[in-house]
């Protein structure tokens, strides 16, 4: 378990020195504020951070694993999973086929922390920036009967967040603290990219919003039987859910392997 830490308590990442704020409502929940300018913060920890990892992975991670190809700040806990599947080469090969991509910034969360008081909370709040671009072309595709596709659960639930309680989404930063699950009713996501997640985990219970539980739990079990990855550094599935019903049986469940060799 990691040290229990104190109001006042002083960390050093680098040159980077940060105080301990607060203890929140658990004592692996603390709020930190660091010294300097927010540059001098930023580059601190894309040089010195170390994401968490988990042990499956034997060798030492840096910040640069964790980043996707089109990754701009390092605001997320862990890899962005989903976005791996993402480079410059399928970018361009999407836009050849009138596919549209926009981006956001969001800090994705943890799916497991090792406490299960702790990962019962979970997901903990997430924030999210959405350029007026992207708010615009997602409204935009809507409005003229086009699909969304979330390229992981964090992008789904920052879009969901930014179009409460209306149906557009809104520009600018924001908070997901909501969860999502068999009973949330989807805004903005029709299809959504992920990896597989264990039943029982917050990511797995977002994906139920997409389809019912006994169709995801074939899938997952299809998935494992046929030798497919799961976590953050695994392979990846797109769903689609249908717009004429809550919990559709009609969809497409589609897996890709070896994405991220």
């Amino acid at each position: 378990m990691p040290p229990r830490l104190y109001v006042g308590d002083q960390l050093l990442l680098g040159p980077l020195r940060a105080r301990v704020q607060r203890i929140l409502d658990h004592p692996r929940l603390i709020e930190l504020r660091f010294e300097g300018a927010a540059d001098q913060i930023w580059r601190g920890l894309a040089r010195h951070g170390r994401p968490i990892q988990y042990a499956y992975v034997a060798r030492p991670l840096s910040i640069g694993d964790t980043w996707t190809r089109v990754a701009s700040r390092p605001v997320a806990f862990e890899p962005p999973s989903a976005g791996f599947i993402l480079d410059w080469s399928m970018l361009r090969a999407l836009r050849e086929r009138r596919v549209r991509f926009a981006t956001i910034t969001h800090a994705a969360g943890i799916s497991s922390t090792g406490d299960a008081e702790l990962d019962a909370r979970l997901p903990l709040d997430e924030p999210y920036e959405i350029p007026p671009s992207t708010a615009s072309a997602i409204n935009a595709t809507r409005d003229a009967g086009g699909r969304v596709i979330a390229i992981g659960t964090t992008v789904v639930r920052a879009l969901e967040d930014a179009a409460a309680p209306s149906e557009t989404v809104r520009s600018g930063a924001g908070l997901a603290t909501g969860r999502l699950g068999p009973d949330s009713r989807l805004r903005v996501a029709d299809a959504i990219v992920s990896g597989m997640h264990e039943p029982g985990t917050s990511h797995y219970r977002l994906l139920q919003a997409f389809v019912d539980e006994d169709l995801l739990a074939d899938a997952i079990r299809e998935a494992d039987t046929a030798g497919y990855a799961a976590h953050e550094f695994g392979d990846s599935m797109m769903v689609w859910r249908s717009p004429d019903s809550h919990f559709p049986r009609k969809l497409r469940v589609v897996f890709e392997k070896g994405l991220l060799a």
